[in-house]
């Protein structure tokens, strides 16, 4: 955050920064007027959703992801109640790809669940979608204009692409239709993190 300063207004607090600081570093972020993306992935049982969201609805936070799910949006949407809170909905990881699903026994093929999730997302109460850049046009067709669409697996060309496997580069995401994109490691192992993100900055900003 120090290494950062004013450059980034918005940082996304994942399972493993979480791990490390919890709620105390949501509040910290809050106090120094910074938005809060709390990616967690919520899934469990519907009354668990629903209590632990409510608990996050209260701190401030504004993005929370939780599994794409039927039951745990609707449990997540019960759950922030009339709070500022909004509730993305994860359709497919963009780590898994047709292979990982078939070994998993969906009989379903990647795009068609895909499609499936957005639609009942939406229909139950979830405000955005997480999905790669390489489905967010589908996507903002069958979830509307006005839903929030972040892209994570963002990577400038060149970079490392680690565990992801449908990945796009900022300005490809961008120019694609996402609201917001998801760039951690790039930055965040950077020998320069502001540096990095000025640069990934830069990267967008000539796209029209």
């Amino acid at each position: 955050m120090a290494k950062l300063g004013d450059a980034a207004p918005f940082y996304k607090i994942g399972l493993e920064l979480y791990a490390a600081s919890g709620m105390e570093l949501v509040r910290e972020l809050k106090q120094e007027g910074r938005r809060v993306f709390l990616d967690l992935k919520l899934y469990d049982i519907g009354e668990t959703v629903r209590r632990a969201v409510a608990v996050i609805a209260r701190s401030g936070v504004d993005f929370l992801t939780i599994h794409g799910m039927r039951q745990v949006v609707r449990a997540a949407a019960g759950g922030r109640g009339d709070s500022s809170l909004k509730l993305l909905a994860v359709s497919v990881l963009t780590s898994v790809d047709e292979n990982d699903l078939r070994q998993d026994g969906y009989s379903r093929g990647l795009q068609e669940l895909i499609d499936l999730r957005v639609r009942n997302a939406v229909e139950d109460g979830a405000d955005g979608i997480v999905c790669s850049a390489k489905d967010t046009a589908r996507v903002r067709g069958l979830a509307g204009r006005g839903a929030i669409l972040v892209n994570p697996g963002v990577r400038s060309a060149g970079a490392a692409a680690g565990d992801q496997k449908r990945i796009a580069t900022p300005a490809e995401a961008i120019a694609a239709g996402a609201d917001y994109i998801v760039v951690g490691r790039q930055i965040t192992r950077a020998s320069d993190p502001r540096g990095e993100l000025e640069r990934i900055l830069e990267e967008t900003s000539t796209v029209a």
